[in-house]
């Protein structure tokens, strides 16, 4: 892969004043090989296996960062679905491998990890029944680990039991770290075609389509594509796509040299760049802000869909011409309290939860870092999520949920995670039920559109 002086020398400018970083390099590791009807053979070689795959990760992008001068912000690990892992043990209850997992993920030094996973769109067996009943405690007695379930694919439908089933789990994950405004449900995320390569959190797991061990990273810039959007204010559409296309190139370039940089010095293989505008709670680092450099008062006012879905297809554009190499979700993200812009828009009433719905429709992801009040029941969050499922199953892409019911908190309240999670004002949900609905049961078939082969 060869770069040329002026494409160093640009993104030297983007590190320095344009808040410029790799969001994560993300080791993905098979744990199939632990799997073990005792839980505690099973806990063992978890660790041993983690502590020994990812023991230099921290240390070579630690080293990284310096021979480039790129900021690396996480550090992450990424596992094999634990239910799959362990499918074989006779133990019910999967709290002590998420604890294990926690202190593997502490012991190599990394920021997260995640892969306390369920694949349950077509149905469940019983190791995905023991995960998920395990995850409200798995999580409020872990620091580091986070956990997805796929409930729906375009192939196989919407498993509507797994959904409200999903709405119980997240109450009990936020009543659990109430102390912590709910912090247990942010780290928990509800899929439809999920993808087996995604270097973000809470999302990331290991494939089983996925060698050994690989290296994925997830690179950012939104602060870097928001100054190319305000440079040119009078630039029509295609000048505007042709500009934030060009950016895309350039970032995406920078990840691909992190990613088979690291490779080479971990001889781990190199999986993907995910090429995601993954934005933070700094000024400067927000999605929100470049929808608005497009020339909307504040985002979530009409017109916003329109503007996400051309960032979002110029960002995909622009990344596929600079590696072969692409893949996780790749697009624009837009959790709330993740971006500075976004909890500007809600606070001053531009953007609402319906809004949001709408713009997952061309984005990345979905509902994402959504804070709601703390009775929002069970069932009106099975249909959110149901809603959010549909939209991915019909139109064939990623789309996932992570919801935050923060416990004893109403609209005008806030929750506050700190660090990359940032903070969130409550958004107000439809007062009207669904409840008879989320309890029918079964699977929503899947549409026309999976008849592909």
């Amino acid at each position: 892969m060869l770069f040329n002086t002026g494409e160093i020398l640009e993104t030297v400018k983007m590190i320095e004043s344009e808040n410029f970083d790799i969001r994560t390099i993300t080791m993905g590791i098979s744990l199939r090989d632990c799997s073990h009807p005792d839980i505690e053979v099973l806990n063992k070689q978890i660790y041993e296996k983690i502590t020994t795959k990812a023991k230099d990760l921290v240390e070579v992008a630690n080293k990284i960062e310096k021979q480039f001068g790129v900021p690396i912000i996480n550090k992450r690990i990424s596992v094999t679905p634990i239910s799959i892992v362990a499918n074989a043990c006779k133990e019910t209850d999967y709290t002590s491998i998420a604890q294990t997992l926690d202190k593997a993920a502490k012991e190599v030094g990394v920021d997260f990890i995640g892969g306390f996973s369920a694949l349950v769109h077509k149905g469940y067996t019983s190791g995905e029944r023991n995960l998920i009943k395990s995850i409200p405690q798995a999580l409020a007695t872990t620091d580091r680990v986070c956990s997805s379930v796929n409930v729906a694919s375009t192939k196989a439908g919407i498993n509507m039991d797994a959904v409200l089933e999903m709405g119980q789990v997240i109450k009990k994950c936020a009543d659990l770290t109430a102390d912590k405004d709910g912090l247990g449900a942010a780290k928990l995320v509800v899929f439809c075609n999920v993808p087996e390569d995604n270097p973000f959190m809470a999302g990331a797991f290991h494939g089983t389509g996925e060698p050994e061990t690989v290296i994925n990273i997830g690179v950012s810039g939104p602060g870097v594509v928001k100054n190319v959007v305000e440079k040119i204010p009078d630039a029509n559409f295609n000048e505007l796509a042709d500009a934030i296309k060009r950016t895309a190139f350039k970032i995406t370039r920078m990840g691909e040299l992190v990613g088979q940089t690291a490779s080479e010095m971990l001889e781990v293989p190199f999986g993907i760049v995910d090429l995601s505008l993954a934005p933070t709670p700094a000024i400067g680092d927000s999605v929100a802000n470049i929808l608005e450099g497009m020339g909307l008062e504040y985002c979530g006012t009409h017109g916003t869909t329109a503007a996400l879905a051309l960032l979002n297809d110029a960002v995909k554009k622009g990344g596929a011409m600079a590696s072969s190499s692409v893949g996780g979700l790749s697009g624009a993200f837009i959790p709330v309290s993740e971006d500075q812009g976004m909890i500007e828009a809600t606070k001053v009433g531009a953007l609402s939860l319906e809004k949001l719905e709408a713009m997952t429709c061309v984005c990345s992801v979905g509902l994402d870092m959504i804070a709601v009040p703390g009775d929002t029941t069970a069932e009106t969050i099975a249909a959110i999520t149901a809603d959010e499922m549909a939209i991915g199953m019909i139109n064939k892409k990623t789309t996932a949920v992570r919801i935050i019911p923060a416990p004893n908190k109403t609209v005008g309240d806030a929750v506050v995670f700190g660090g990359l999670l940032g903070e969130a004002p409550i958004m107000k949900v439809s007062k009207f039920k669904a409840d008879k609905f989320v309890h029918r049961g079964g699977r929503i078939p899947a549409p026309i559109q999976s008849l592909t082969n």
